[in-house]
């Protein structure tokens, strides 16, 4: 099953109703082997250093794990290449570090793996470290793609010093401290995860919020004054220099994180399920617009969807744009109900679903382990390849709903961010003859992925995390493409005037068809 993350999209674990069950069943014994353990107040400082021989031994642990269990780590990295990297890895711990820099070695190292879902993240105790800090940070906000000649554009989309009149949005980036946006990008990408070898993703990690700033930080460090190179309106080169952020000297920034009354868990529901799905129909009563930002549990998607079917088909709409840019994924059961009501045949989730271990000595440092175990015990049967199949996907074809099924004309938003369930929604229906994809490779990989269920290890020492991905989902076999993602049936690529004019162009070409549709009948 499929599902989204901040750090990287997941496909989510399916069974989700099971594992629950197990959960309620063992949390008993859960709390008391929990009510014992007494919880740390000590002071935490994000530069606190490590010895080498305790980063030696997290990073032989975590090397020893993805070995072990993580079922793509061979996939699209040939085993030699993938030990070069690990040993290269292992090298660079000479000397102590902090937990910063040493995520920047696992980052680099686990990003060969070249699976979408397999991240490095910081350990708990910096997270709350930092929630508590204002800190400085890069001041740009970019937008950064490839054009169609290879070349790549960095845009500034918000430009954190609000006063500032050159460095606007809609200004082209050349060259940060000297640096060009080309080389930068390439550097960039080999510490960011992806399907295979898909870069729609990465440059789409690198676009949302402050990716591109935070990354930039970790891998270069944070300056007090940094000299950018930009095109100004003639095109012509020019430089500027703008100063570091710093949230504690803006007077605006501060007010706008004045306390406020806390919503109400009710509302807060109400606002999460507003936030990630939104329908409506076009004054002409001829377009509808989904958007869908997740396939996620616990957003009443069933419900909404069959309320949305019936309502599309009462009105008799006649074209609908489903809006998957912003999807990371979700349930499978969410995406896959979703495609019964678009699809004009029966469909199978995969050719294979496998993991290939069951059991792992390193157990104490995997979450749920018991409960990942007793899911491949109870619903997966090794076979002759040595791997645990979990045979329903690999066998079971869905039908299409007869009920309020759309059988008009389906234009899809593609981009980076469209990732694990989203990609499976979009692949399954994506052949007909009446759905059109439009605007960029989709984040998730067309042949398949690694994920399912995803529980987070837990290094020792460093107390940093990795996301650890148990099966491999190959949706067809005979349809590998090289590891990149389902490509749209009609480009629609970002532009500098459509960035700096705030106008929707992929939205804006699905009208464009439309109207070049309803107008030829």
């Amino acid at each position: 099953m499929l599902s989204q993350h901040r750090d990287g999209m997941h496909l989510a674990k399916e069974p989700d109703r099971i594992v629950r069950s197990l959960f309620i069943f063992l949390l008993p014994v859960l709390f008391f082997s929990l009510t014992g353990c007494g919880v740390s107040k000590s002071s935490f400082s994000p530069d606190k250093k490590y010895h080498p021989e305790k980063l030696k031994e997290d990073y032989r642990i975590f090397r020893e794990i993805v070995e072990e269990i993580h079922p793509g780590a061979y996939w699209y990295t040939p085993k030699e290449e993938m030990k070069a990297r690990f040993d290269a890895g292992e090298q660079q711990i000479a000397d102590s570090m902090t937990e910063r820099e040493f995520r920047k070695v696992l980052s680099y190292v686990y990003s060969k793996v070249r699976c979408g879902h397999s991240s490095v993240r910081s350990s708990k105790k910096y997270l709350q470290r930092l929630d508590t800090l204002r800190i400085k940070s890069f001041p740009l906000l970019l937008k950064i793609w490839q054009g169609a000649r290879g070349e790549d554009t960095a845009v500034v989309t918000f430009n954190l010093h609000r006063k500032d009149s050159v460095l606007t949005r809609g200004v082209v980036i050349t060259a940060i401290n000297g640096i060009p946006v080309k080389k930068l990008t390439d550097t960039l990408f080999g510490y960011l995860s992806a399907d295979g070898y898909n870069l729609t993703h990465k440059y789409q990690t690198l676009s949302n919020g402050s990716g591109f700033g935070t990354l930039y930080t970790t891998l270069f460090g944070l300056y007090e004054k940094y000299k950018i190179e930009y095109l100004d309106s003639t095109g012509a080169k020019r430089e500027t220099v703008i100063p570091v952020y710093d949230p504690r000297k803006d007077t605006t920034g501060r007010n706008a994180t004045a306390r406020l009354p806390q919503t109400p868990r009710s509302e807060e529901k109400k606002r999460r399920r507003r936030s990630v799905r939104d329908f409506s129909i076009d004054s002409s009563g001829n377009i509808a617009y989904f958007t869908l930002n997740s396939f996620s549990t616990g957003l009443g998607l069933k419900r909404y969807f069959k309320h949305t079917f019936r309502t599309l088909n009462k009105k008799k709409i006649e074209n609908l744009v489903i809006d998957l840019r912003g999807n990371g994924g979700g349930s499978v059961g969410n995406s896959t109900l979703l495609t019964k009501f678009i699809a004009t045949k029966p469909f199978k989730i995969a050719d294979s679903l496998y993991a290939v271990k069951k059991r792992s000595r390193y157990k104490k440092y995997i979450e749920k382990d018991i409960f990942n175990r007793m899911f491949m015990t109870l619903f997966t049967r090794r076979r002759k390849d040595g791997y645990y199949h979990f045979r329903y996907f690999e066998n079971h074809y869905f039908r299409p709903k007869k009920k309020n099924h759309f059988g008009g004309q389906v234009y899809i938003l593609t981009g980076g961010n469209t990732f694990s369930a989203s990609t499976l929604f979009t692949l399954m229906v994506k052949d007909q003859d009446n759905v059109t994809v439009i605007g960029e490779e989709t984040g998730g990989g067309a042949y398949g992925n690694t994920a399912w269920l995803i529980p987070d290890v837990t290094l020792p020492n460093t107390k940093v995390r990795f996301r650890l991905p148990l099966f491999r989902l190959v949706i067809n076999k005979g349809a590998e493409n090289g590891g990149r993602g389902i490509p749209p049936d009609v480009e629609a690529l970002p532009t500098t005037d459509a960035i700096r004019r705030g106008l929707d162009f992929k939205m804006e070409k699905v009208r464009e068809l439309i109207r070049l549709k309803t107008n030829g009948k």
